[in-house]
């Protein structure tokens, strides 16, 4: 119907920046960014990509080294996050901000903005994480990490805890939930930002059990 073709439309038309970070551990309080990716897209269409190592100011902890490969010496020339988030937020403007677990991602964003004194746009948000828990029979997968979401998927990148692999891997998994969404019979954004709603922000689950 030409009316439902429209509503469907909208969700297609949307822009979307599918952020992932890489920190030195998990309190964003205490914790740091060191790596932030990007992947911005329309529909099936990727219309850029993002990317930069941030300078934590504090040393990388040698089990965070050993999980992302990224080390004192890597980050060693890498700009410091006060230059880096004016640089993010206009790569992700007017778009709608989507992550696995999302309160992780935006809540070190938030955190690193008011450190720095950066004004945090306020983006409507995304959670791959939300949308799996509504659009997945229970038991259809054994855990719901971004690994095992993108192998379910068929995701062409592999999430290897570096940012832009695991941006992309999110992005391919944000475009699967769609197509399920719109097979269910709900084709409005409005479907989608309930459906993929954050839960209160909070410390990343991957605490206890590991989501990424």
């Amino acid at each position: 119907m030409p009316g439902s073709r429209a509503i469907r439309d909208e969700v297609e038309r949307q822009v979307f920046t599918v952020v992932d970070l890489e920190t030195t551990g998990l309190d964003p309080q205490e914790a740091r960014i060191t790596e932030i990716a990007a992947v911005r897209v329309r529909g099936a269409d990727r219309l850029g990509e993002f990317a930069t190592l941030v300078a934590p100011g504090v040393p990388i902890p040698e089990f965070i080294t050993d999980l992302t490969g990224i080390s004192d010496d890597l980050v060693a020339d890498a700009p410091p996050l006060r230059l880096v988030l004016p640089a993010f937020t206009h790569f992700a403007e007017d778009a709608i901000l989507v992550a696995h677990n999302a309160p992780f991602d935006v809540g070190f964003l938030r955190t690193a903005s008011i450190a720095c004194d950066h004004a945090w746009p306020d983006f409507r948000v995304v959670d791959t994480l939300a949308l799996a828990r509504a659009l997945l029979p229970a038991g259809t997968l054994p855990n719901l990490r971004l690994g095992t979401l993108a192998r379910y998927f068929e995701a062409p990148t592999d999430p290897t805890h570096r940012a832009l692999a695991d941006a992309r891997a999110t992005a391919h998994v944000l475009r699967a939930f769609i197509d399920r969404m719109h097979a269910s019979g709900r084709h409005e954004l409005a479907d989608l930002l309930a459906l993929g709603r954050p839960p209160t922000p909070g410390v990343r689950e991957r605490q206890t059990t590991p989501i990424g």
